[in-house]
């Protein structure tokens, strides 16, 4: 019933899982970094969403103010989850073409 273009679009969709799995592992090794607080707060996380570094400016007092430094930390991982989102987002469009594949990241 389809001939040659199903068979052409099955190659197509297999070397797109190829280069989405691919890019999949690049991800992983990719980080984002994220400065908060004018700098006071520093994370850094990787492509699978592991904090990988943690920087606390020497002139923060943790004793002064815990909370603050709480919300810092709180602010900081979440813009870093947001970041690696979009990264991967942005990444995964160009494989995709801009499809919005449900369930593919």
């Amino acid at each position: 019933m389809f001939g040659g273009n199903m068979q052409g679009m099955m190659k197509k969709v297999q070397k797109m899982q190829k280069e989405m799995q691919k890019l999949q592992e690049d991800l992983k090794k990719r980080t984002v970094e994220v400065t908060v607080g004018g700098g006071a707060l520093v994370v850094v996380m990787n492509g699978e969403k592991m904090l990988e570094a943690v920087h606390i400016d020497k002139n923060i007092s943790v004793e002064d103010d815990m909370e603050m430094l709480e919300d810092l930390f709180l602010a900081a991982v979440n813009e870093a989850n947001r970041k690696i989102d979009e990264l991967t987002a942005k990444e995964m469009g160009k494989i995709t073409g801009g499809m919005n594949i449900p369930g593919l990241f």
